[in-house]
Formats: structure tokens, C-alpha cells, sequence
């Protein structure tokens, strides 16, 4: 079956005026700042004046652990905020807003695809309003104010050697990852070893999406820790005097976009955080405000449960005080067959041609991950609706064993075919998200503010990983005992793992138990509010491949893009 191409897509469809999509919240034009005719910014002033409305019923999307092709959840989750209209309900989907690295790199842009995608996708994937490169322009003030404080004399008594705030930028440049700056004379600064990281591991971009106001913001940013003393004492933004001007270049960046999917369905685009070192959540002002403008609001966690929706119930659920009221756990053909072990997936080729063949014993062979999963949601209390991703290569046969596992583990299953046919093809999986949000929960955080570093640690690793233990390097360790003891205990955790396995080993598949987590280092993002120990080789500034994405993007005669997936 052959169908257009996303970005034609994107680009047949009708769009509405952003007053009309506003309308559709109850939000008015005069809490609009449009860029453009098909972006606006929703004024801060909204949260206040929308803050007596009733609370809209809150559902997060997740997703077992992935290919690394990604197995559709803003594509779900898009899908289902359509759908959730077609039943007659109010709905806002909230998505974070994506990076330029993966649009320029292998995986492509994020804005979902076929006939459940955030429009105009061109807008979503290259700039938007500009938001990442606030991010990004912050985030390098500091760094030039840290390294000028070196210069000037370093009144802080900064140990060179004990500074951990890189430089960051919005492309994928591995050439970047480790660097020397200062080189020259004394005039051109003082020498040292840094790097730079992509724009959304940031730990601004974390700040912008856990602030809950423009002054919460401001303080956050004040706190970020950039090193250390030789006596061991935490030196922030605050202390070089940085924060005010961050702030200021944040200003407009702390407000929503607002946009529209291929239904006209309203969207709140928002904060952009690396999923595996951060939260991987869009934003808590863009909920907040939504939740006051609608019946349902649908938002996506990065990755599988294990990760982004545990971060979105203990991370930013902690944060905005906001409870959710369901859970989707998207699950594919292609993503089960590959966790029963039998075949590899590899981005940027096609799948093997054996894995396209009919095959639901291959799907039951790889169901372990989807019980795990499951666990993993119900572990907080909340009601998981899985939600199979329906590719034209499937057979019903294999949609079938997906529904018998989820169905024996006493999940709500339905098949959703978003992609080729919009909200009507997520009719059934709207119905069974209204059908467990409307029952009671009884959602809880895993693990107390109270409970030290190494409980939170060691609670998430045994029950939402399946780990038999942790260990830690004698660098983890001793980070742990210093952030305990500068004040950074109450924190929540924020493990960075690869998103690839429920452990920390991609190789892994399934559901595999039995092995020990290990902990080589431990960062703390003070500003951002968690602190992340380090589980395997994280790449915080990926690279290009053989032929990036952007090989085949260009612009045509009439000046519009071509190319962009």
C-alpha cells in the first residue's frame, strides 16, 4: 500500500487559525503571541487565568523498550488525541519539541507520521520559535562566564580539574565530544580539557521543563552546579553572577507553542530533554495549562516505562503536582520479535526479511518485556492500556498474541491504526483510555524525598529494571557521599542506562533478571532538581552515520524543503 510521503502529508492539510485552535481550549487570542501564521506562544498569564477550571483527566504514553527505529509514540500519542475528539471529549496533546540532531542524523524528525502528526511538520522539526537555541544560548553564557572567572582570577577557587559544565550545540558533531579551549595566548583564555554535549541533554533544557513559572525558573538556574572547590564545595550560577542573564535569554522560551495535528487537534510544543541522561518529558507549564483547558490531555514519555514514565511519574509528576490517570504502553509486531532474541535490528537498514514474515510464535517468544512493562506501570498505581501500533506488514495472527499476553496480564489491549487512518483508527484504544481513566487509581511515587541516594538508586534498579542489585565504582560512590552531604539527598533520581534493554546492557533482551547494575559515576543536576547516575556508555553528543538524513535534504525551485522525514 502506498501512501504520501509525511511532509505531504503535513503539507495537504487544512490548517486552522491559531485563535480557532485556541478556541478549541477556551483560551483566548489575547493570551496568544503568534510566530508566524502556524506557531504561537501561550502567555504565562494562562496558568493564572485559567487556574479555577475543572482538571482534565492526565495520560501519559510509554512503550515497551524499543527498536532502535523507535516503535511510534508520538505518532500514538497524536493518534489518540484525535481520537479522544471523534468520542466527543475535549483533548490536548502535549509532546516535547524535537532536537535537529536525530532530524539531521539517522532517525529523522519527531512530529509522529502519516495522518496523526503535529503540522506543519517543517515548522516542529527545523527551529520552531527558537526555543532550543535560547537553550543553547544560555547554556554557552554560563560556560563563557565560568571560563572568564578562570581568566580574572578565579575568586571562587573553581578546581579546573573538578568543572562539569560543557559547552553544548544543536547538531549531532562527534568531532566536539573532547575538546581543549583557551589554546593561544593569555589574552585568548585559560587552557583545559571540555567538550560539548547536544543541546538536549542540557541541563537548561531540564530547567526549562521542570519549571512551573518564570521566577521557579529563575532560581532553578541560579542553583546549577557547574563544579567544584578543592575542598569540595559546589560552585552555581548563582555564585558567578550568570543566572540573571540566563533567565533573561529564557524569557520567551519558557512559554508553550501551540500548534495542531493533521485533525486540527490543538498541540502544546514544549522543552525538548535527552531521554537518556534527562527525563525525557515535555514540559510542566505546557501541562498545567492544558490540563485547565480540556477533558483529556495526552502526553509522551521518552522511550520505554523503565525510563521515560518512570521519570514522568517520580520526576515530573513530584514536580507539577499534576496525577495521572492512565497509562498507554505502545507495543509493536517488529518490537516483540526482535526482544524474542531471534533477530537484529539495525537503524538505517532494512529489517530482515525473515522478521516480515508470519510469525506470532516469534511475538510470544519476545513477550517478557511486555509483562515487565506492564508491571512496570502498575507499580505506581496506575491503570496500562497497551496500545499495538499497527504496521502494514503485520498479521492479524500476531496482533493477536500481543492482545492474549497484555489480556493475561489483566491489561485493557487495543489496536490502533493512527497512521494510515488518523483518529478513526484509534477508536478502539480511545475508548479503553476512557474507559481506565474514569476508574479510580491509586497512583504513587516509588520511592519518599526522604529516602537517600542510594534507596532510590537501588528501588528503581530492583523493581522497575528487574536487577538483583547495584554496585558502584569508587568515583560513584564518593559522589554520592559528597552530594549527601552538600544537601542534594531529597533529590529524585534520574538513571542514565541505554534505552535499548531493560538493563543496562543493550545486548540484553526481554526481561532479563539476575544481573548487578553498575554505577560508574554520578552527576547531579541541582538546578533541574534530580541527580543521575551513570550506568554504561552514554553518549551525550551523538554523531552522523554513513548517510545522515541531511544528504537528502534540500530546498526545491519554489524554495520549499524537500527531503525532511
Amino acid at each position: 500500500m502506498s501512501i504520501p510521503s509525511d511532509l505531504d502529508i503535513s503539507r495537504a492539510t487544512a490548517l486552522l487559525p491559531l485563535e480557532d485552535i485556541a478556541a478549541q481550549l477556551g483560551i483566548g487570542a489575547h493570551l496568544l503571541e503568534p510566530y508566524g501564521r502556524s506557531v504561537a506562544k501561550i502567555s504565562l498569564d494562562a496558568l493564572e487565568e485559567l487556574s479555577d477550571r475543572p482538571t482534565a483527566r492526565y495520560v501519559v504514553v510509554s512503550a515497551i523498550t524499543p527498536t532502535p527505529l523507535g516503535e511510534g509514540k508520538t505518532t500514538t500519542t497524536v493518534g489518540l488525541g484525535q481520537a479522544l475528539r471523534h468520542l466527543g471529549k475535549r483533548s490536548a496533546v502535549a509532546i516535547r519539541q524535537p532536537s535537529m540532531g536525530p532530524t539531521f542524523g539517522i532517525k529523522g524528525g519527531a512530529a509522529g507520521g502519516g495522518y496523526s502528526q503535529v503540522v506543519p511538520m517543517e515548522a516542529l522539526n527545523l527551529h520552531l520559535t527558537g526555543d532550543m537555541h535560547a537553550v543553547t544560548a544560555a547554556h554557552n553564557l554560563l560556560a563563557a562566564m565560568l571560563d572568564n572567572h578562570l581568566n580574572k582570577g578565579n575568586s571562587l577557587g573553581l578546581d579546573p580539574h573538578q568543572i562539569t559544565w560543557r559547552r553544548v550545540l544543536d547538531v549531532n558533531d562527534r568531532d566536539l565530544r573532547n575538546i581543549v579551549t583557551g589554546l593561544g595566548s593569555r589574552l585568548d583564555g585559560t587552557p583545559r580539557q571540555t567538550g560539548f554535549d547536544i543541546t538536549a541533554a542540557s541541563e537548561v533544557m531540564a530547567v526549562l521543563a521542570l519549571s512551573t513559572s518564570l521566577q521557579d525558573m529563575r532560581q532553578r538556574l541560579g542553583r546549577i552546579v557547574v563544579g567544584y572547590t578543592r575542598d569540595g564545595e559546589p560552585v552555581d550560577a548563582e555564585q558567578l553572577r550568570a543566572a540573571g542573564a540566563m533567565t533573561a535569554i529564557m524569557r520567551e522560551a519558557i512559554k508553550p507553542n501551540l500548534m495542531q495535528t493533521t485533525e486540527n487537534t490543538p498541540v502544546l510544543v514544549h522543552a525538548g530533554p535527552f531521554g537518556n541522561i534527562a527525563h525525557g518529558n515535555s514540559s510542566v507549564v505546557a501541562d498545567r495549562i492544558a490540563s485547565r483547558c480540556a477533558d483529556y490531555v495526552v502526553t509522551e514519555a521518552g522511550f520505554g516505562a523503565d525510563m521515560g514514565a518512570e521519570r514522568f511519574f517520580n520526576i515530573k509528576c513530584r514536580t507539577s503536582g499534576l496525577r495521572p490517570d492512565a497509562a498507554v504502553l505502545v507495543a509493536t509486531v517488529r518490537a516483540l520479535k526482535a526482544h524474542s532474541g531471534r533477530y537484529k535490528v539495525v537503524a538505517g537498514k532494512p529489517l530482515p526479511a525473515a522478521m516480515l514474515a508470519e510469525n506470532p510464535d516469534d511475538v510470544l517468544a519476545g513477550a517478557a518485556n511486555l509483562r515487565k512493562q506492564i508491571d512496570n506501570i502498575r507499580l505506581h498505581g496506575v491503570s496500562p492500556v497497551v496500545a499495538i501500533n499497527a504496521f502494514p506488514t503485520d498479521y492479524r495472527s500476531e496482533h493477536e498474541a500481543i492482545r492474549q499476553v497484555a489480556e493475561a496480564e489483566g491489561a485493557r489491549v487495543a489496536v490502533s491504526n493512527h497512521f494510515l487512518e488518523g483518529g478513526k483508527g484509534a477508536l478502539e484504544l480511545a475508548e479503553a483510555v476512557v474507559t481506565a481513566a474514569e476508574e479510580p487509581n491509586g497512583f504513587q511515587l516509588l520511592y519518599p524525598d526522604s529516602a537517600d541516594l542510594r534507596t532510590k538508586i537501588e528501588t528503581i534498579a530492583t523493581k522497575v529494571y528487574g536487577a538483583a542489585g547495584v554496585s558502584y565504582l569508587p568515583a560513584a560512590a564518593r559522589a554520592l557521599n559528597g552530594y549527601e552531604a552538600n544537601g542534594f539527598g531529597n533529590l529524585p533520581v534520574c538513571i542514565a542506562k541505554t534505552h535499548l534493554s531493560l538493563s543496562s546492557d543493550p545486548t540484553l533482551l526481554g526481561a532479563p533478571t539476575g544481573w548487578t547494575l553498575p554505577v560508574r559515576e554520578v552527576r547531579a543536576s541541582v538546578g533541574a532538581g534530580f541527580v543521575y547516575p551513570i550506568c554504561g556508555e552514554m553518549r551525550t553528543m551523538p554523531g552522523l552515520g554513513s548517510h545522515p538524513a541531511a544528504e537528502s535534504i534540500d530546498i526545491d525551485d519554489h524554495g520549499q524543503i524537500i527531503g525532511l522525514s
